[in-house]
Formats: structure tokens, sequence, C-alpha cells
């Protein structure tokens, strides 16, 4: 694809006819991002323009950390750490160290892609990683493969997420309802860092388990106890008034889901209200908290996936 005025670098297409069903996808150079996708010409990820970076991280991977870290700072083995702060407005370390950062392509079929990129040693996170990220569409959508390996000689912290913007082709994204399968909200601070209390849903306004209207909600907020299914997986997702959905599904590894609403999100159509639907490994300030993070020892490695898919109202 041309990508010449794109400050994402290349953009990759992938494409497919499976089960009768006809799968796109774009995937970018920069941040290894998810920037389109569709199912039988239904878009269900939030585009925006070529030449733009990703409004509100859309797409991006997020690693080695989901979310933030208080003040960029943490302690590794009782040694102060200090991280870049990269969300100024709250002080934080935001989304890892890798959403302006070029993958380099290691694999590619007509419809998958696998982008590598490693993590050197530097300042707030003193630790060697490769890593990398498989796109692969399916007959319902696609899936999404990341593989974390400590390449260093110490054991390494690290946590994982996503952050997709999802949709139902044309339906207003406002008219849309959010389903959130998960029994605890955590509660943040002003600067958007857990507090330290939890809350169970129930009763409140922040149990979307039977669905609330995008265009009614205001959100920036996480959860956890997630809802399982036997295998451990747990699906979240937009429903249309029609009972279409476009879910956000994640393998055991991801115990908590984050969602973000704006009204500005900019597209070559003007601005649109849209969501994420953001499946993280660990919740925000993990490195500080140990929630749900992971240590990976020398030459250990971690395989955790999520994926988009597309279900209508025949299914």
């Amino acid at each position: 694809m041309s990508t010449d005025n794109s400050p994402m670098g290349e953009h990759f297409e992938l494409t497919a006819s499976i089960g009768g069903r006809i799968q796109r996808a774009v995937v970018t150079e920069i941040a290894a991002s998810l920037r389109e996708l569709d199912v039988d010409g239904v878009a269900l990820v939030q585009d925006y323009p070529a030449d733009a970076q990703p409004p509100w991280c859309a797409g991006w991977v997020l690693v080695p950390w989901p979310n933030r870290v208080a003040g960029g700072t943490w302690s590794d083995d009782g040694v102060p750490q200090q991280l870049d702060i990269t969300e100024p407005d709250n002080g934080n370390a935001l989304h890892g160290l890798l959403t302006h950062t070029p993958y380099g392509v290691s694999a590619r079929t007509a419809d998958s892609i696998t982008l590598d990129a490693g993590i050197s040693p530097q300042a707030g996170y003193p630790f060697e990683l490769s890593t990398s990220v498989r796109y692969q569409l399916v007959e319902d959508g696609l899936l999404v493969t990341h593989r974390l390996e400590n390449t260093g000689h110490r054991s390494a912290p690290v946590a994982l997420g996503a952050h997709p913007f999802l949709r139902l082709g044309s339906v207003p994204t406002d008219e849309l309802t959010l389903y959130i399968n998960a029994a605890t909200h955590i509660e943040v601070d002003e600067r958007l860092n857990p507090s330290g209390i939890t809350t169970d849903v129930a009763g409140t306004t922040n149990d979307f388990r039977t669905g609330q209207l995008v265009g009614s909600a205001d959100l920036d907020d996480a959860w956890s106890d997630v809802h399982r299914e036997d295998d451990g997986s747990s699906v979240h997702y937009l429903e249309a008034p029609d009972g279409s959905q476009v879910q956000m599904f994640m393998d055991a590894s991801f115990g908590y889901v984050q969602a973000f609403t704006t009204t500005d999100f900019a597209t070559d159509g003007g601005m649109v209200t849209a969501v994420a639907v953001e499946p993280m490994t660990a919740p925000a300030d993990a490195f500080n908290s140990g929630e749900g993070l992971r240590w990976l020892e020398p030459g250990e490695a971690w395989e955790p996936s999520w994926g988009i898919r597309y279900v209508t109202t025949r299914e």
C-alpha cells in the first residue's frame, strides 16, 4: 500500500477468503498497530486519516506494560527506576516502550504477518527483550498472538496490552451497546493511577455485564475479575441494535480490560465518538503493585493472544 505521507511507516495489507467470507486488515510498521479490519466489508475497528498519527493510541501494541506507571517511577530489587514521562498531563509513563518504534517483518503471507522489535536496557527498564506480534486473519476476524522472550541475563518484568478502537460498520458508535464481562471495577486517583481500592460492580454505574449504551458513557476505566469461559478466555463486545456484535476475545493470560471513550476521534469524515476495548495482562501501575506482572527468566518466552471477531444475527 502507498504510505508516502504516513507517519506510521509502511502499511501492510492482509486479505483472505475463508469460510465463504471476505477478510481484510491493515497493520502499520510503526508500533505494529492495527489500522483497519473488516469482514465482508463491515469495518470492525475505527479508521483514521492515512497521513495522521493514530488518534488516542489507536491500535497500538503496549509492551512491556500497558496503561500507566505512576510518575514513571518504580523499584527494581530496591534500586529506584525512572522511566520517561510520556503522559505529561498526568506525569506518568504511558503504554510501554515501543509505541513509536519501527517493527521489522519476520514472516508474511497473504493473510498473516509477523512483526518484530527488540527492547534494549535503558533508563527505567534495565532489561533486554525480543518481542513479536503475529496478525492472522481468520473466518470471523483476526487472531493476534504476541511473543515476548527474555534475551538478557536476569529476570525481567513484563506485561502486555493492546489499544483497538472497535466499531460495527456504519452504525454510529453512540448507538452501540458496550458489554464488559467483569465483576470488579478498579478505582483510580486524579492522575488515573489505581488508588488501591476496588469495588464490586453490582448495582453501580460501572456494571457493564448487561450492557450500557456507548453514547451515555464517559470512560477511561479498568476492570478485573473477568468472566472466564471453560478454556480461561473472556469476551467483551459491542452490540448493534440489530443484534450483530464485534467481540474482543482474550486468552487466559489477560485478566484485565480497559474501556476508553472519546467524542473527538479524528477520521476522514470529521470527529466521531469512538470506544477502545483494551485487553491487558496487568492493570495500570503493575510495576509498583506487582498485580498481574509476569517475570520472565533468561531464555523464557511467553505467548499471550487475543483477537477481534464479527458475529452476525444469523450466527
